[in-house]
């Protein structure tokens, strides 16, 4: 069921109508106590068309039904009046949002770990919002909390080392994002829901292997580190071998070479600063 748009008029010039019939009727049936038919029909009148009115904030919409069927939405905002026989429930449609509850879940690799998202959302279809679910805006609260567990399992909490592009939950937020927007805009579509934005604001490994992570984290950038600065050191080595060459400073032969590429591989690759060892005597 989509929306339609519903039967109102301004509540304004309804108003100019019915409240002189009102003064008009109450003046002869209380002063005079001789207002008759007339007045007996005025306040009738009144007393009918007084339950029309209704007040429509900014960013809010009445769904209008009669006898159980849905006659339409009125979005135009202040005093309005309709049939007083149509019954109005009021919709916000105004931007929410909400935070997700932590949940813990195994990612693709089978790591359990703890995610909670922030979902922005409003309602863009008041029919479907009423009519399609028992209770909107709890269908909003669940059906994210599941599309957060669906998606984080889809995905590994880190990249894997042989696939530094894949896409991974702590890697790629931005990817990760769009996924989330995409998978809870699926589930809520059915209910008049529109999702703006959808982020993870929480992440971590679950506390039982939290500290085991952390320590594959920190051999993993240990080794980083390690394996940057061998490859600097090596180019080093190689461009003063080269220089020495080159300029023919001085003459070494494939021991003394290997002797020096040993020294300058310690001193360069070293966690602490080298002791110098002065050689008074020959080389051998």
């Amino acid at each position: 069921m989509n929306e339609t748009s519903g039967f109102s008029i301004n509540g304004y010039v309804m108003a100019l109508l019915v409240l002189p019939a009102l003064q008009i009727a109450t003046v002869l049936w209380l002063l005079t106590w001789q207002g008759g038919l007339v007045a007996l029909v005025a306040i009738i009148l009144v007393a009918v068309l007084w339950p029309g009115f209704f007040m429509v904030q900014p960013n809010q919409g009445k769904v209008l039904t009669l006898f159980g069927s849905y006659v339409g939405t009125e979005r135009r905002t202040g005093l309005r009046w309709t049939i007083p026989l149509f019954m109005r429930r009021t919709i916000s449609l105004r931007i929410r949002n909400f935070e997700s509850a932590r949940i813990k879940v195994n990612d693709n690799q089978g790591n359990p770990i703890e995610i909670a998202a922030i979902i922005v959302w409003s309602v863009t279809d008041t029919a479907e919002a009423v009519f399609e679910v028992d209770n909107y805006e709890s269908f909003v609260t669940i059906q994210s909390e599941s599309a957060v567990r669906h998606m984080a399992s889809s995905f590994p909490y880190d990249p894997r080392d042989d696939e530094q592009s894949e896409v991974a939950l702590r890697s790629h937020p931005a990817e990760i994002s769009a996924s989330l927007q995409e998978e809870i805009q699926a589930r809520l579509a059915r209910a008049g829901i529109t999702v703006h934005e959808a982020r993870i604001s929480h992440l971590a490994y679950a506390q039982e292997i939290a500290s085991a992570m952390l320590q594959r984290q920190q051999a993993a950038a240990i080794i980083a580190a390690r394996a940057q600065i061998v490859d600097g050191a090596v180019g080093m080595v190689e461009m003063a071998l080269r220089k020495l060459a080159d300029d023919q400073i001085v003459e070494l032969d494939d021991e003394r070479k290997a002797h020096m590429v040993s020294n300058l591989l310690v001193v360069l690759c070293g966690d602490k600063a080298p002791q110098p060892v002065v050689n008074s005597g020959s080389l051998y």
